[in-house]
């Protein structure tokens, strides 16, 4: 489909929030506003916006408005300083008409179009109306100009929309379309949505992985910007998983598919870049719920300034009033408030991609501005998650049965305390049957391996079925695996996990800022109170079940607290919808709680909860200066408007100057560090 009124595309993105207002059913006009939608869905729309990067697509988008400067400049001179005996009656007329309409007409157009929809109240509304006016009372320039003025301010509008997307765009940009193939001895170009799990992808250097898969390789090295926000190169070895979107920086790599193309993770964290601006913050909501009621009153109190006069003024000229009606018009446009406002939030987004941090919606911008309680969980957030088995006891079996059993149905499970003793397991002769598997929640798992009855977790899953086991487990401070083998303890496995490089500063961080933290997590006491010694965490509770964490949450909602829970596992899945922003660590994390979560770090590094705190806090910030700015200076020069005190030229800086200053503050946070 092609571009609908390119030359006036700006006024469509401006302010198809207004018409929205009226029209929020109809699909055609809710696809026509950038900010509204975040990212287009039609390539041909894209593909203009792309286009502003060719410095003659810029001239032909500013053409217009050039031709009506040229013609609007030279009946300037002709009327002020070379006056011309031709220049005169209709010849003048029409001369200033031909100024108007390159700009005029697409925003007279889209006037007419809104009223057929319903959305009579709407700023080209409101520009027709007092441009046309200033016309038939002989004010030809400043009609022109007032118009002139909207239209550059719309386009510089649009660009500033455009730059606010640009890192977005770029994270969509990141998923190839193709994948070469193995075939035999042979490489095969396929279209990456036709690739199917179990087939062979040889990437070579410098290309991007279409789909998520396993490394078959030895080693290879791979930029991950795509996803973490970060291009520092990170190797992997041979078995390790790779995700859509890396770039391979070395040798040919081949990689085994794992994931179908719209399951991988780089799809659904373009699914959620797609739908991250359909959630709207509050502020949002409100001020185009205000937009509607705002627009019609402003267009009846001019209306009222026009005529109302008539029985108090002795000395009442019509034409008079009507202009200063028209002014109030051109001073009332809210266009700094519907576009600067989403592009605020929208840019706040924006900057959290660039950091690794995707917010599923600006209203969780609003949300992580407010926090007063972080809650964290412990392993694959503040640890790595990535465990090492220190020590096997053997009780009543040997130690090799009892790696090989617990391996065995640990293969089963997608905790990564189970990977840890598979790795261990490696070399173990593994010839084993596994039946009736069950994973009990935050205890552990249960089954049958080549017959007997197995119960491998923590020591609470012991107690669950009363079997005895050394009570001394319960005070080691790490992680500990027990067995039991026929309802009999058998033995354990210590597991000692690693704190990330930057847990410590993260915890510092969140107390400069006045924000209290606490650790909830499934293993024992004495790991969690030795965690949270070590990082200076204010409050640990260990020993916790996924109910227990929802428990824990509830209380501190129950006290009117502002919650953020951060976790990774899928037992983390309901507290993180139940606190009032959920995060997720998008690396290591499973794809419910990912799902789940607000905002998905993608990184895993808890840093990242921060920066994401200090993005909605100055997201927020910077929205409320714009709120701030353009109420205060529009009023003062309505009061002038309708005092007679203000001409068009005021009128134009209220609406549009007000606008461009706006918009420039809100892009700020593009260029921001954090």
């Amino acid at each position: 489909m092609a571009h609908k009124h390119k030359n006036n595309a700006s006024h469509q993105t401006a302010c198809c929030s207004l018409e929205e207002n009226k029209q929020e059913s109809d699909k055609s006009q809710t696809e026509c506003c950038t900010i509204e939608n975040g990212v287009d869905h039609h390539d041909d729309h894209d593909h203009d916006h792309d286009d502003l990067n060719e410095n003659e697509s810029v001239f032909r988008l500013f053409l217009p408005s050039i031709i009506s400067f040229v013609f609007l400049v030279a009946a300037l001179l002709f009327d002020n300083y070379f006056s011309q005996l031709w220049f005169n009656g209709w010849i003048r007329v029409t001369w200033y008409v031909t100024a108007y309409l390159p700009v005029g007409f697409p925003v007279l157009k889209d006037a007419v179009q809104s009223i057929r929809k319903g959305a009579v109240f709407s700023e080209f509304f409101l520009m027709s109306v007092a441009t046309i006016g200033a016309f038939g009372i002989g004010q030809y320039a400043e009609g022109v100009t007032v118009m002139l003025f909207y239209a550059i301010g719309e386009l510089f509008q649009m660009m500033a929309v455009q730059k606010a997307k640009s890192n977005i765009k770029s994270l969509l940009d990141q998923r190839p379309d193709t994948a070469n193939v193995l075939h035999g001895v042979n490489v095969v170009s396929k279209k990456a949505s036709e690739v199917t799990i179990g087939e062979i992808i040889e990437l070579k250097p410098g290309e991007k992985l279409a789909l998520d898969g396993k490394l078959l390789s030895e080693h290879a090295t791979f930029n991950t910007v795509a996803l973490t926000g970060e291009s520092k190169p990170d190797s992997k070895s041979k078995g390790d998983i790779i995700l859509a979107g890396m770039i391979n920086l070395n040798a040919v790599a081949q990689i085994e598919v794992t994931t179908a193309f719209t399951d991988s993770k780089l799809s659904k964290i373009l699914e959620m870049v797609h739908e991250a601006t359909a959630r709207k913050a509050p502020t949002e909501l409100f001020i185009r719920k205000f937009a509607k009621i705002y627009t019609p009153i402003v267009v009846y109190l001019a209306i009222g300034i026009c005529l109302i006069p008539l029985l108090f003024v002795n000395d009442y000229v019509f034409k008079e009033w009507l202009y200063r009606a028209l002014i109030f018009l051109v001073i009332s446009c809210p266009c700094a408030l519907v576009i600067s406002i989403p592009l605020g939030y929208f840019g706040g987004i924006g900057a959290a991609s660039k950091n690794g941090i995707l917010f599923k919606g600006s209203t969780f911008l609003d949300t992580m501005a407010a926090i007063q309680v972080v809650v964290l969980d412990k392993t694959g957030t503040l640890t790595k998650g990535v465990f090492r088995v220190q020590k096997v006891i053997a009780i009543g079996i040997s130690e090799a049965d009892l790696v090989n059993y617990t391996a065995a149905i640990e293969a089963k499970s997608t905790h990564p305390v189970g990977s840890a003793i598979i790795e261990f397991a490696n070399n173990a002769k593994n010839e084993t049957v596994v039946t009736e598997v069950t994973e009990i929640a935050g205890l552990g798992i249960t089954g049958f391996v080549n017959g007997n009855d197995i119960l491998v977790g923590s020591p609470k899953l012991m107690k669950k079925f009363n079997i005895e086991y050394d009570s001394e487990l319960d005070t080691i401070p790490y992680t500990i695996i027990v067995v039991a083998i026929n309802k009999k303890y058998s033995g354990y496995f210590l597991i000692a996990d690693e704190i990330k490089e930057d847990a410590k500063k993260t915890i510092e961080s969140l107390h400069k800022i006045n924000i209290k933290t606490i650790l909830l997590s499934g293993d024992n006491q004495a790991v969690v109170m030795t965690v949270a010694k070590e990082l200076n965490i204010d409050e640990a509770y260990g020993n916790l079940l996924p109910e227990n964490k929802i428990e824990k949450v509830e209380a501190l909602l129950q006290q009117k607290l502002k919650v953020a829970f951060v976790g990774d596992g899928v037992n983390d899945a309901p507290v993180i919808a139940l606190a009032d922003v959920g995060i997720a660590m998008g690396g290591l994390g499973s794809d419910a709680t990912i799902e789940t979560a607000d905002i998905v770090i993608q990184n895993d590094q808890p840093t990242k909860i921060f920066t994401a705190i200090n993005i909605g806090r100055k997201t927020k910030q910077i929205v409320w200066q714009n709120i701030g700015l353009a109420f205060s200076v529009k009023l003062i020069v309505l009061i002038l408007g309708a005092g007679g005190l203000a001409t068009m030229w005021e009128a134009v800086f209220a609406d549009v100057g007000v606008a461009l200053l706006a918009i420039l503050n809100a892009v700020r946070i593009q260029r921001m560090k954090f």
